[in-house]
């Protein structure tokens, strides 16, 4: 999705540095009229905004202040713009480490996907301090359809899209679990997606994934490991404030089996051939596996 952010940023006419690890999204972003740079350091030198875009915590923290990190190279009074999903702890913890250089920090996890990441039309939901998201403000317009301020507080940002994440593992687990027991019932599985799709039965999350199982296509848009990270993350939370939280523990469980069979960096509607397999069936797409 970063890539798509940086080019939403350099269509709204901003002067946009990038650091990745993939050499193809550099030459990307090149080709998009960015700067591409190997350090987070090079590439954050005297800039105003920092956006992180990257799978998590820890991730987050070896950009911002690992090796060559960015904010070794960011002025005081410049903001990051971090969107990893990760706990609302993590976030306060990271936010700490910035105001101790005088650096501004925005905990902004976003939702849409690459497709809305490359439209500009991206949902923020936003926390912090007055002082980041009026610097963050010229990022958050290019990036985004909808920013949702949620509060002065880092942590609440990061608090909404573990709720979100709840809910879509657990509609991807279930959209799964429904076209693989639909497979098991001998039902044409495309009119199966046909059907759901004009029912009450839908989710947001079935049309969009479900298309891809039709298709054969686990390719890793959104991968199974990432949910097995967010749901433990709501595992985790649940735990601390001793709330239950069964149907999204029976999600992670799946995600984690199908992680442990070998799909972790494929799709998350790789579920479905892990209930598959399981169950002796074959899906679109398995006949090589």
């Amino acid at each position: 999705m970063g890539l798509g952010m940086a080019r939403s940023l350099v269509r709204a006419g901003l002067d946009v540095s990038g650091c990745d690890l993939d050499s193809a999204a550099l030459e990307s972003l090149e080709a998009s009229d960015g700067h591409p740079f190997t350090t987070p350091a090079e590439a954050c030198g005297n800039a105003d905004i920092v956006v992180v875009v990257v799978v998590n915590a820890a991730q987050t923290e070896s950009v911002l202040f690992g090796q060559d990190g960015a904010v070794a190279a960011m002025k005081p009074g410049s903001v990051i713009i971090s969107s990893a999903t990760m706990s609302p702890a993590d976030a306060k913890g990271l936010a700490a480490r910035a105001a101790e250089r005088g650096i501004h920090y925005l905990d902004a996890p976003i939702s849409g996907g690459a497709a809305k990441a490359d439209e500009g039309k991206l949902t923020v939901m936003a926390s912090g301090p007055p002082e980041a998201f009026a610097a963050a403000k010229p990022a958050l317009d290019a990036m985004a359809e909808t920013v949702y301020e949620l509060g002065d507080a880092v942590g609440i940002g990061s608090s909404f899209k573990i709720v979100n994440q709840l809910l879509a593992g657990v509609h991807i687990a279930a959209a799964c679990e429904a076209i693989t027991f639909a497979k098991s019932l001998d039902l044409d599985i495309s009119k199966v997606f046909e059907v759901i799709t004009k029912s009450a039965g839908n989710s947001w999350m079935f049309e969009n994934r479900m298309q891809y199982v039709l298709a054969g296509d686990y390719a890793p848009r959104s991968a199974v490991s990432i949910f097995t990270k967010d749901l433990g993350i709501v595992s985790d939370l649940g735990r601390k404030q001793k709330f239950p939280l069964p149907i999204a523990s029976a999600a992670l469980q799946l995600f984690v089996m199908t992680e442990a069979a070998g799909m972790g960096g494929d799709g998350d509607t790789s579920v479905a051939r892990l209930l598959a397999r399981i169950a002796g069936l074959e899906l679109p797409g398995m006949e090589e596996d």
